[in-house]
């Protein structure tokens, strides 16, 4: 079961985030309230799996990435 990452949306002025952990099913539906205190909630998205693009010297070559759908284009 995934674990997911939500902050608090303060309503009132000068509050600050709280974020907080939970284990969630993937086909359960986001929340939307704090469990315990009902305050708004939304999912942070961080992390990931990625792709570096280039070649063993850690650079992209000049006209960007060569892999096919990659779309990372460096100027």
């Amino acid at each position: 079961m995934p674990t997911y990452v939500y902050e608090t949306c303060p309503t009132k002025p000068g509050a600050k985030a709280v974020r907080f952990e939970v284990d969630q099913r993937m086909s359960e539906a986001p929340l939307t309230k704090h469990p315990e205190t009902g305050e708004p909630v939304r999912r942070v998205i961080s992390g990931g799996l990625g792709f570096v693009c280039g070649n063993e010297g850690g650079s992209a070559p000049a006209g960007g990435c060569t892999m096919p759908g990659c779309g990372h284009a460096h100027h």
